[in-house]
């Protein structure tokens, strides 16, 4: 497991993490339908005012469309809480989430594609950002023949990622923690015909500034990397929650030319993009996304991004 040091560690997390434990195992003891939308009420209703989320989300919205009437961004955050509440829980009710998921629909151009590819064993990169419900589509796949090893990076309270992290492994394929043994086991995960599932949706400091929804966002180029070192196939993928608050239509997008890796980057960036502007309450507005001060000092500094 995954250990943020010492201040990962910290009594602070370790009350939050016990406070969080206690809420997901009396949610579990309910059946999937009450349990779901009600860990969506307290997410929208407890735990993001209590946290700011909400108020971050807000001021997210803000950022990108600051035409919209306060009104609007108020909804769409809550929107946004109710299906992070939503995410968590399900991912932690795995044997529920796969029994749905037998009937989710799975579809889109890259579909036959994909299929191909896994036929001829040559890798792929299913890459999606943190919109409805990432991990679903993880389980969609993996339960029509694909083994999506997950890429992740650790959160910041360890207590909680300690077993956090075993939902990523039980939605099926391996998961990899983002650091030098993590990512090396991922390469070799996909040099040997395996499946990655990567999101490309946060902020990488010394990554490239690509655009993300109309404003520069510095983004990690290791999908275009990778996939151009092992010839692997990209395909964006996303689960988008349907309006019973519980089920996903799986979509594979057509899958991305091979070019440069900045060029692919921006070409999934503008995917994602896309799906958000669509449905702006499934995306996970409470990401520090594009940290505008943060490049302002960097520029400043003389740290250029490539």
């Amino acid at each position: 497991m995954a250990d943020n040091g010492r201040e990962g560690r910290g009594l602070g997390n370790w009350l939050v993490d016990r406070l969080l434990r206690a809420v997901i195992w009396l949610l579990l003891a309910l059946p999937h339908r009450v349990r779901v939308p009600l860990m969506g009420w307290l997410a929208r209703h407890v735990i993001g005012p209590l946290t700011g989320y909400g108020r971050r989300a807000r001021a997210n919205l803000a950022y990108i469309w600051p035409e919209m009437p306060e009104a609007e961004r108020r909804r769409i955050a809550g929107e946004v809480l109710d299906n992070a509440g939503r995410t968590l829980i399900e991912n932690y009710a795995t044997a529920d989430q796969q029994a749905r998921a037998r009937d989710w629909q799975v579809h889109g151009a890259g579909l036959a594609e994909a299929e191909a590819a896994l036929a001829e064993t040559r890798p792929i990169l299913f890459v999606s950002g943190h919109f409805g419900n990432y991990q679903a589509a993880r389980v969609a796949m993996n339960l029509r023949g694909f083994s999506l090893g997950g890429l992740y990076r650790p959160m910041n309270n360890a207590w909680f990622n300690d077993h956090y992290v075993r939902t990523i492994e039980e939605a099926g394929g391996p998961a990899f923690s983002r650091g030098r043994r993590g990512l090396a086991g991922f390469m070799r995960h996909v040099r040997e015909g395996g499946h990655g599932a990567l999101l490309i949706d946060q902020y990488y400091g010394d990554g490239a500034i690509v655009d993300f929804l109309g404003k520069p966002a510095p983004t990690a180029l290791s999908v275009g990397e990778i996939a151009l070192k092992y010839n692997a196939l990209v395909i964006p993928i996303y689960a988008r929650r349907l309006e019973n608050g519980l089920d996903f239509d799986v979509v594979l997008e057509a899958p991305i030319p091979h070019s440069t890796p900045r060029e692919m980057t921006q070409a999934l960036m503008d995917s994602l993009s896309d799906e958000v502007r669509a449905r702006p309450g499934q995306w996970f507005w409470v990401h520090r996304r594009w940290k505008p001060d943060r490049q302002q000092d960097r520029r400043r500094n003389g740290l250029t991004n490539p």
